[in-house]
């Protein structure tokens, strides 16, 4: 049997297939502590619960293709950059039936987070209280913006722990943090970001002596303005030769 006959013949319901998702974690940093963006679930399952933006994959999409429609489509939101954070495949994660969600991570400057809240109104920028020191691992607790406790639906609350557990892992030694920045920044926002990621307070010399030594930062010889004290300089993120 040659190939073409063998497809053919072949029959793609001879085995079951699950169905395939994707949920995205939209982070930034509001009021000095990261955030996420969710929404209230309508519909059941989980009706009433709060949810990562997600849907599912169409037959004719690629897994990219379906995270920037939800991207647009339930965010508002365009031309941030999304990468594969895991693919969550509990067997029982979703009530309906077998579901398989790749999650997608992407990482706002304050700004593009306002932003996002603003075009979708129905979007709640939820902090993330993360309990466990350094990479440790464990659960998150997603709070409203008056410090109420968010249930949240499905494992998106394993899917948001993974998001801080990939960036708390990656912030020292990749450049990841400067995508929570605007085009320019101080060293004080710089460490401020650290310090929300990480949930820790950072050494102010050792921090900014080991960012300058390098070679990320580059001054714009502009210093900050509407400073009610000696504006701090400047700087812009500059990519590794």
């Amino acid at each position: 049997m040659i190939e073409t006959e063998f497809l053919a013949e072949y029959d793609p319901t001879a085995y079951e297939r699950p169905a395939l998702a994707v949920d995205l974690v939209l982070l930034g940093l509001r009021e000095g502590r990261p955030a996420a963006l969710l929404l209230k679930r309508e519909q059941h399952p989980h009706a009433g619960r709060w949810a990562l933006p997600g849907g599912f994959v169409g037959i004719d999409q690629t897994l990219d293709a379906a995270a920037l429609h939800v991207l647009h489509e339930k965010a508002g939101i365009t031309g941030v950059h999304l990468e594969q954070l895991y693919t969550f495949g509990a067997l029982a994660r979703d009530p309906r039936m077998r579901i398989v969600s790749v999650a997608y991570l992407a990482l706002l400057p304050e700004a593009a987070l306002a932003e996002a809240l603003e075009r979708a109104p129905s979007l709640v920028a939820a902090g993330i209280e993360v309990p466990w020191s350094g990479e440790a691992g464990g659960d998150v607790v997603a709070l409203s913006p008056k410090g109420e406790v968010l249930p949240l639906a499905f494992d998106h609350a394993d899917i948001l722990a993974m998001a801080m557990l990939r960036l708390r892992g990656k912030l020292d030694y990749s450049d990841v943090g400067f995508a929570l920045l605007p085009e320019h920044f101080t060293l004080r926002q710089l460490q401020d970001v650290h310090e929300a990621v990480l949930g820790t307070t950072l050494n102010k010399p050792a921090f900014r002596r080991r960012m300058l030594d390098r070679g990320w930062l580059a001054p714009t010889g502009s210093r900050e303005a509407g400073t009610s004290f000696r504006p701090a300089e400047l700087y812009r993120f500059q990519p590794s030769r």
